[in-house]
């Protein structure tokens, strides 16, 4: 599949799926979708994956595609083995904001990366970036209450409590490379 109609593509497979089921997750998608067209100046003929990404990266936590519990990787073989979708979008996904961290601490690094390798630094950034500066309800936010957040909702001793404090520093890296980039392109003279 070609990006280009891939964002028409892309919203109904995440309605389907999430809208029902867990509808503030759906609003959450739809937030962080919302975010990603804001990078549009920095991503170039990459936006539209970038939006179709944004708006499919939890698909994996519908009760119809929870298999291993680890919502990225469900999400990208759902995505692979089912909706056929475009490699780089399937290994976005699978690696949304640090989710390398996430296997490790649940013992599936390997199996994750030998399926999917990692997909462009500048995109898995930008992805990020849209995830951890959107609420669960959708609505802008910034990272560290986002963490806070997250944190909070899991427990701080929990595994996702405690994969989320570790990858903070790599979330607000990647959150300062996205703002930089950014930046850097408004300041270009027209």
């Amino acid at each position: 599949m070609s990006t280009t109609g891939l964002v028409e593509w892309a919203y109904p497979i995440a309605e389907s799926l999430l809208s029902e089921p867990l509808p503030r997750r759906w609003a959450h998608s739809q937030g962080v979708a919302e975010r990603s067209r804001s990078l549009a100046p920095i991503l170039g003929a990459d936006a539209d994956l970038m939006e179709a990404a944004a708006v499919l990266h939890d698909i994996g936590y519908s009760p119809d595609l929870a298999k291993t519990g680890f919502h990225p990787l469900d999400g990208a073989r759902y995505l692979r083995d089912v909706a056929q979708a475009d490699g780089r979008l399937v290994r976005l996904v699978a690696h949304h904001s640090c989710a390398w961290m996430e296997a490790e601490a649940r013992g599936m690094r390997d199996e994750l990366e030998e399926e999917f390798p990692r997909e462009l630094p500048h995109l898995a950034d930008a992805l990020c970036y849209c995830d951890m500066n959107t609420t669960p309800d959708g609505t802008p936010t910034n990272p560290v209450d986002r963490v806070n957040e997250i944190a909070g909702r899991y427990g701080p001793d929990s595994l996702i409590g405690t994969f989320i404090r570790r990858a903070e520093p790599e979330i607000l890296a990647s959150t300062a490379r996205v703002l930089e980039r950014l930046a850097a392109v408004q300041r270009q003279p027209m």
